[in-house]
This record gives C-alpha cells, sequence and structure tokens, in this order.
C-alpha cells in the first residue's frame, strides 16, 4: 500500500498510515496473522530481495487499491505470478477496478477526510476480519490469482528454488530451525522436535517445519505423534505427496496394516509412477504376513509352517517392491526389499516368480547402491544395502565378511536408533525361520552393539510412571490477594507427597517440572526422595530465573534449589539453549508448559500423571498453571489431579 499521506483522485489528502494502524493491522491481527507491511521493512540490505521473499512466502497479502501506485500495482502482479491464492484488495471510493482484478477478492471501507470513517471503523475491521480468516479457510478451493485461475494447468514454482541471495531472515530461521530438529532428533527428543513443529511462521514454512519434524519423529519411533504431525502438514496441504507417504508409513509402523494400505493405495492411483509409494505398499503386506505367524510361544518349527501358509502375502510384498524398484531404478532401498522377500519367498515355497527376477535384482541393487555411494559416501542405507546382499549371497565368504559390511554401515547410522532397527528388523525376519542362522546372527551382533551406545528411539530405556508437575509460586512480598502463601508451604509439601505415594511412583520413575519457589520445589525435592529421575525444564537462562521465580522469596527456597540441581538423580534443560529463543508471536512460559508436556507425552501418553497446585483460578500472566492445566486437558484428554491451596491449612513459618 502507499505510504504517508498521498493526493487522492479528487486532490484531497489521502493519509494511509492511519487507515494503515486503524483498519488493517488491528484486523490481521485479530485474525489471527502476524503483520509486516511492505514499505516497513528497516533491515540493511536489498529491501527489493526482501520484498520478493515476503511476497512467495507470505501466507496472505493485502493490496490497498484506493490510488493508482505503480508500486502496488507491481507487487500485486509479483505475487500473482508466484502464488495461486492467498491475497485480497481493498479499496475505498473506486466505482470500478482495472479488469484484470476485478473479479478478485475485493473489500471497500469507508472514508472520511481521509482517515477511516469512524463510525464505519468497526463494521470495516470486522468484515475485513471475516475476509482474512475465509481467504486462509478457503486456501485449497478457488485459486485467486488470474494467472492461476485463467492457467489452470499452471504450477506454483518450488519455494526453495526461489532463494535469493545467500543471506536471508526467512532461510535463516528455516536452516537454524533444521539444524536444531536435527540435533534434538540425535539427542533423542521427540518432545522437543514437537515443539519445534509449531514455530514456522508462514504456510510454506510450517508445511516444510512439519515435514522435517514428523520424519524426526519416526526415526525416534514417536509413531503416533508422527501420524498427527503428518495429518497437520496435509491441512496444510492435502496433495503432498511426502506427507501422504509418511502418514501411512506411520499408520504402518502403528500396526494399522489395513488402514496403511488402502491410504497409500489411493496415494498410488495418483501418483501410479511413484516407486517409492509402491514400496511402502509393500511394507505394509510384508508386515503382515509377519504379524500372523510371528505370535508369542510359537516354536521355531511351528512359527516355519505358518510362514509357508501365510505365503501369499510375502508374494504380493515382494512383488510390490519389485514394482517399486522398475519404477525406480535407483531406488536401491526398495531394490533390496525386493531381493530380500523375493529370496525369502523362493526358500521357503520351493517355486519361482520368473517376474521377479531375484538374480537380476541383487546386480541392480549393487549397481544402484553403488551409484550412491559415489554421491555420498556416508550414505548408510546404500552401505546397509549393500551389506545385506552379503548375507543373502550364497557364496559369502563368512561371519567376518558380513560383520565387516554391516560395521561399515554402522558407522555412518549418525546416532539413528531407527535406521538400526530397520536393518535389525529385516534380518530377524530371517533368525525367526531359520535362515542361514550363523551369518544373520552376526550381523545382527553389530547392529545391537551399536544400538546399546544409542539412547535415541530406545523404548527399553523409557520410565514405567511419568509425572508431570505444574504449581503456583510462593506469594510475592505485598500481593494484594494470598494464593499460595508461605505458611501453607508445609501442608503442600504433605500432599504432593501423599499423591506420588498414592500413584505408586517408584525408583527409576520420571518426574518433570520446573524450579520456582513454591509447588515446583516441593515436587522436586519429593521426587528425589523417592529415588525418582527429576527433569527441570527451565524457561529462561538460570541467572533471570532465579530472579524472577526463586530469589525474592525466603532464602531456604534460594537453598532448596542449590540442592535439587546438586542431587545427581535431577537433570535441568535451559529452553533457549535447547530449543534456541522463542519467536516474537511466542510467549517463553507458554511455551515452556509445551515443552515440558510434549517431552512427558514423548514417553508414552499411558505413561503419564499429571499433578498440579493450583486455586482454580486464572493465572497473574500468560504461561501459569492454568494454561498447563488446560494444556494437558486439551492435548491428552485427561484430567490432572489437582492440590488446591485454598483448602491446605496454614502453619506457622
Amino acid at each position: 500500500m502507499p505510504f504517508g499521506t498521498k493526493p487522492g483522485v479528487d486532490g484531497r489528502p489521502i493519509h494511509f498510515d492511519a487507515i494503515f494502524a486503524e483498519v488493517i493491522q488491528p484486523a490481521l491481527i485479530e485474525a489471527g496473522c502476524a503483520v509486516m507491511r511492505a514499505d516497513g521493512e528497516q533491515r540493511a540490505g536489498n529491501i527489493r530481495t526482501d520484498m520478493f521473499q515476503e511476497l512467495l512466502l507470505a501466507d496472505l497479502v493485502v493490496a490497498e487499491l484506493t490510488l493508482d501506485n505503480p508500486n502496488v500495482w507491481y507487487e500485486l502482479g509479483v505475487r500473482h505470478a508466484l502464488r495461486a491464492r492467498g491475497m485480497i484488495a481493498l479499496q475505498s471510493g473506486r466505482g470500478h477496478l482495472p479488469f484484470d482484478v476485478g473479479p478478485d477478492r475485493t473489500l471497500a471501507y469507508a472514508l472520511k477526510d481521509g482517515r477511516p470513517d469512524p463510525d464505519r471503523l468497526t463494521a470495516d475491521k470486522a468484515a475485513l476480519v471475516t475476509m482474512v480468516k475465509a481467504t486462509m479457510a478457503a486456501w485449497h478451493g478457488r485459486k485467486v490469482s488470474p494467472v492461476y485461475h485463467l492457467l489452470p494447468n499452471l504450477q506454483e514454482p518450488d519455494w526453495r528454488s526461489l532463494r535469493v541471495g545467500d543471506v536471508n531472515e526467512y532461510w535463516q530461521k528455516l536452516e537454524t530451525w533444521q539444524d536444531r530438529v536435527e540435533v534434538a532428533r540425535q539427542r533423542g527428543r521427540p518432545g522437543d522436535v514437537l515443539v519445534l513443529a509449531g514455530e514456522m511462521p508462514t504456510r510454506v514454512l510450517r508445511l516444510e517445519a512439519l515435514r522435517t519434524a514428523g520424519k524426526a519423529l519416526m526415526r525416534l519411533r514417536s509413531f503416533r505423534f508422527a501420524l498427527e504431525v503428518f495429518e497437520q502438514a496435509l491441512v496444510l496441504e492435502p496433495k503432498d505427496l511426502a506427507c501422504r507417504q509418511q502418514k501411512g508409513l506411520a499408520l504402518e509402523r502403528l500396526d494399522r496394516h489395513e488402514e496403511a494400505r488402502q491410504w497409500l493405495q489411493a496415494v498410488a492411483r495418483d501418483h501410479p509412477e511413484n516407486g517409492e509409494t509402491l514400496g511402502l505398499i509393500g511394507r505394509t503386506y510384508k508386515d503382515e504376513w509377519a504379524a500372523r505367524w510371528r505370535r508369542d510361544g510359537v516354536a521355531a518349527p511351528q512359527r516355519r509352517e505358518e510362514a509357508i501358509w501365510e505365503e501369499a502375502r510375502l508374494h504380493e510384498a515382494a512383488r510390490a517392491y519389485s514394482a517399486a524398484f522398475r519404477a525406480d531404478p535407483l531406488g536401491f532401498y526398495p531394490g533390496i526389499n525386493a531381493v530380500t522377500l523375493g529370496w525369502l519367498w523362493q526358500e521357503l515355497t520351493g517355486q519361482r516368480d520368473l517376474e521377479l527376477d531375484v538374480p537380476a535384482m541383487v546386480h541392480g541393487v549393487r549397481w544402484a547402491a553403488s551409484c550412491r555411494l559415489r554421491r555420498d559416501s556416508n550414505d548408510y542405507w546404500a552401505r546397509a544395502s549393500l551389506a545385506e546382499l552379503e548375507v543373502l549371497e550364497v557364496l559369502a565368504a563368512d561371519n567376518t565378511t558380513v560383520q565387516r559390511a554391516y560395521k561399515s554401515a554402522a558407522a555412518v547410522a549418525n546416532n539413528d536408533w531407527f535406521a538400526l532397527d530397520s536393518s535389525k528388523q529385516q534380518l530377524q525376519l530371517l533368525r525367526d525361520l531359520g535362515i542361514r542362522p550363523e551369518l544373520v546372527g552376526a550381523a545382527i551382533e553389530v547392529l545391537e552393539r551399536e544400538q546399546a551406545r544409542t539412547s535415541a528411539g530406545n523404548p527399553k530405556l523409557e520410565p514405567e510412571r511419568v509425572v508431570l508437575f505444574s504449581g503456583h509460586m510462593i506469594d510475592k512480598p505485598g500481593r494484594e490477594t494470598a494464593r499460595f502463601p508461605e505458611s501453607k508451604a508445609a501442608a503442600a509439601a504433605e500432599a504432593i507427597a501423599a499423591e506420588l505415594d498414592q500413584l505408586g511412583v517408584r525408583e527409576g520413575d520420571l518426574g518433570l517440572s520446573q524450579a520456582a519457589c513454591g509447588g515446583d520445589l516441593l515436587f522436586a525435592r519429593a521426587c528425589l526422595a523417592r529415588k525418582m529421575h527429576l527433569e527441570v525444564r527451565l524457561p529462561k537462562q538460570e541467572p533471570e530465573f532465579l530472579a524472577d521465580s526463586v530469589s525474592f522469596a525466603d532464602p531456604r527456597w534460594q537453598a532448596l534449589y542449590d540442592e535439587v540441581k546438586a542431587h545427581p538423580g535431577a537433570a535441568f534443560f535451559i529452553m533457549p539453549d535447547e530449543l534456541g529463543p522463542a519467536p516474537a508471536h511466542v510467549d517463553v512460559y507458554e511455551r515452556a508448559n509445551l515443552w515440558m508436556l510434549y517431552n512427558a507425552l514423548a514417553r508414552g501418553a499411558t505413561r503419564v500423571r499429571f499433578l498440579c497446585l493450583w486455586d482454580g483460578q486464572g493465572g497473574d500472566g500468560p504461561g501459569g498453571t492454568q494454561h498447563m492445566f488446560e494444556l494437558v486437558r486439551r492435548l491428552s484428554g485427561r484430567a490432572p489431579t489437582v492440590i488446591n491451596p485454598a483448602h491446605l491449612p496454614s502453619t506457622g513459618s
């Protein structure tokens, strides 16, 4: 939009800054948007470069068309060329708009003496809020851009390919964010990934963020959370192929085989030549076949008999993987699955399928994996595929050869428990059917040793019970209405201890909380007294946190904080160190509550219990105990156990 004051068509001044401040900005904020004005760029550098990035990546562009301003028309044209949707036009006093944009979403508003008309201001803002919400809700409906509307086969450019310049705020944010997600994955912290997944500012970046986060959660074996993340991504872009595929894989890993297969078959109908989708369909048949003969209490000979009885599903799996490999001959991952399952089907049934042509696929996998390693010598899956061929080769030399191949793959696994486990599962199929037991056992030994060095994703390391706590601080001096005075601390400590005992916590269970004076530190002390592990998660750097949440109270609280911190059973995490600084639109205390809750739920929702010290009233600011209570109800469906300080007796200080 124009900036400052400009003469209207009748020569009288129009105050565009007032229009922005009184109509456009408040309406967009009310509709849930973060607002950036085109002429408001104050950063050093090429303003046009930043402008093009904003026009490419912004969820919504609002164009003020009251005047025929060349800059505005040019910027609107750029947006129309780059994006099919996400545009609104405003104007005041124009009888008509130019032909090319006349049919578009346009809202008229009222001016009086060159400023927003006070008598119409409320109605005009409400109309803009409604239009913004409707435009965003109809993202996948009619194309707004006349360019894309009139050229229906025109595709939006891949935004990654339109990076302008070496340094740009959007790209820096995305790259920094991706680095933090990878660090969280390597540390085995799906809760951190979930928090980060919700913090990208625009739709296209959110979609990319959700893809990245979902894949990280899959590698951490947090399949339920991964499924939720991919479903969020598909709300943003229902046709996104990668997210559709990953949703199918998540359903499969949750043992929802038939549902996964139906979902993936729908994807395959839309993308019939996509090898990855065909391979995922093969995965559903493979896992369903294995589930039918792998049951507790079934002896090895009977397992083999039942595996042969169910051979039709194994055959379907091999054929699906083979089709995937043919669709993408460089796709060694479906290729090695086609080889292994096809070879296994032949071994179990004594039959041959000329369409599978396992010997030819062996050469194809070796070639494809070798080509990949020429481009990236540290590709785990390529090395693991070659190692698997060593197990299947009739002339495999000995255990040493097989172990050397798997050690080579494990060396570049990059702490990826999921990848190691995926390779091991393939070998366990052979082991459980008594196929080449010595070679298979040698390979599994390598993978299990490497997994033992990696905690990320290992379900055996999770505590049996997890208790998440949130509670009031001790009242600050001068508080008008008492909420949790010092005189009730002893009774609160007893109540918290009693609730933990009621839950049946024991050594090795986990407690999560912050460490403010009052409920947090009382909970922490009670956990450590019961030999529980304790995770203390601070929303700010320690000096600032202590000043805000501990030091104002009686010195004994600082002493208790120091005691908790020094305890070997307590681990402290500082949110800005783990997740980076909070985005401008995110409150740090609300972020901390989400961080604690996700890290609790990531241990398994059925393990988690929620305990809070809360008077049932609204908090003094965002991110308090009320916020945590509501988060728990919304995200887990469970009701926290509440200790109300108003019902506790007072004792002498």
